[in-house]
């Protein structure tokens, strides 16, 4: 089918709600992918930071592929050897408790939410029940998750949101003049990606965990784009010295396949009693078999340390580039602002040349696959840097 009418049918039969670039991917191999034309592509966004093991990774295919002949859904009114295998590995790789599995980050959130509210529901009474998230802040696109982001522009078009959120500038002054009696938790990226890639200050993460355990706040860490590695360690919290009492994770999670989880720690391991919450499809078995597998390769410190060395390597070649202005972020989570040129034509104009590459506000946001190799990296940089010397 030529692109035209890929594009007509994309028209005619789906809602219009993505602003697509001109490029129809039908198959890949790592951090390299081909259209219905046969056009090369390096790809510096792995799907937003899902396909954390690059496109059609051997082991990650045999493992769900090996799921899918066995068992494709059960029911969670029963059990199912791969998700316990799955949250048990996941405990261990994060110092968690235990773990909610559902479909994507947005639910992850939600789930967070309604763990946060009925721990200070059943604690300290029903008042005590809003959640303070950060300026900034993007949490979900699902009417409460867009409540819990800090940007007016995802809330424009789509009120009344859900009640119960309040937003402090990213400080311990900020964080105190938010919190009152009413306050139950505060959910926070430690590096805003749709914000922009800010990181957070670390002493700042520090003061406001300190804070929360003094108050019996919970601290709830939005890892659905940093988590599974990207930032160079499994979680980026364990790079901030904390240790949260509840965790959402998707993305890289499922190495391509849709899945969120929602971990807790001890002090909040029993706040779910049966009918509290559920999934249909969470901790799907052909799902949980990926996620198993994501977490088997990812959460090696040799895994850990090449994703480092990468980022590294990959953030010197930014920051080498005289139209690269600043580059901000964390392992392979990186976002470099151009300086001139808006983000989004400069993603365009990257795509035609055969480069797939993110935007978020004022910079290029790049999320390639975890396992992208120096010559991948290498020809994706030589595309970007022919792209932005044509714009300067």
């Amino acid at each position: 089918m030529q692109m035209t009418a890929i594009q007509d049918e994309d028209s005619k039969y789906l809602m219009h709600a993505y602003g697509r670039f001109p490029a129809a991917l039908v198959k890949g191999k790592n951090a390299t992918a081909w259209d219905v034309n046969g056009k090369k592509y390096i790809d510096f966004t792995a799907g937003i930071g899902v396909n954390c093991l690059g496109y059609s990774d051997p082991q990650w295919v045999a493992a769900v592929t090996g799921q899918a002949a066995q068992i494709q859904h059960i029911s969670n009114l029963y059990y199912s050897p791969i998700t316990i295998r799955a949250a048990k590995q996941l405990c261990a790789a994060s110092g968690m408790a235990r773990v909610f599995f559902g479909n994507s980050g947005a639910e992850a959130n939600e789930c967070a939410i309604k763990t946060a509210r009925k721990y200070s529901a059943d604690k300290y009474g029903p008042e005590r029940s809003e959640i303070i998230t950060l300026k900034n802040s993007f949490h979900g696109r699902t009417v409460t998750t867009l409540a819990a982001t800090g940007q007016d522009m995802f809330h424009e078009k789509f009120t009344p949101l859900t009640e119960g959120f309040a937003y402090a500038e990213p400080n311990l002054d900020g964080v105190r003049s938010a919190a009152t009696s009413k306050t139950c938790a505060f959910l926070v990226e430690l590096i805003q990606g749709e914000g922009g890639v800010h990181p957070m200050d670390k002493a700042f993460v520090q003061e406001l965990a300190a804070f929360c355990a003094e108050k019996d706040l919970l601290l709830m860490v939005d890892e659905v784009q940093t988590g599974v590695g990207r930032t160079g360690s499994f979680f980026c919290y364990q790079q901030y010295g904390i240790q949260p009492d509840v965790v959402s994770a998707a993305k890289g999670l499922g190495g391509g396949l849709p899945v969120g989880a929602c971990l807790v720690n001890e002090k909040c391991a029993d706040v779910f009693a049966p009918g509290d919450h559920g999934s249909t499809f969470g901790g799907n078995p052909v799902v949980c078999a990926g996620v198993s597998e994501v977490i088997r390769r990812v959460a090696q410190p040799e895994f850990l340390s090449e994703v480092q060395q990468k980022g590294n390597y990959l953030r010197e070649k930014l920051e080498a580039m005289p139209e690269i202005q600043s580059v901000r972020g964390l392992g392979m989570m990186l976002g470099a602002k151009p300086v001139c040129g808006a983000p989004g034509k400069l993603a365009s104009a990257c795509v035609q040349a055969g480069l797939l590459v993110l935007t978020a506000k004022d910079v290029l946001r790049f999320l390639p696959p975890l396992t992208i190799n120096r010559a991948e990296m290498d020809e994706g940089l030589a595309v970007l840097g022919k792209v932005l010397a044509a714009e300067a």
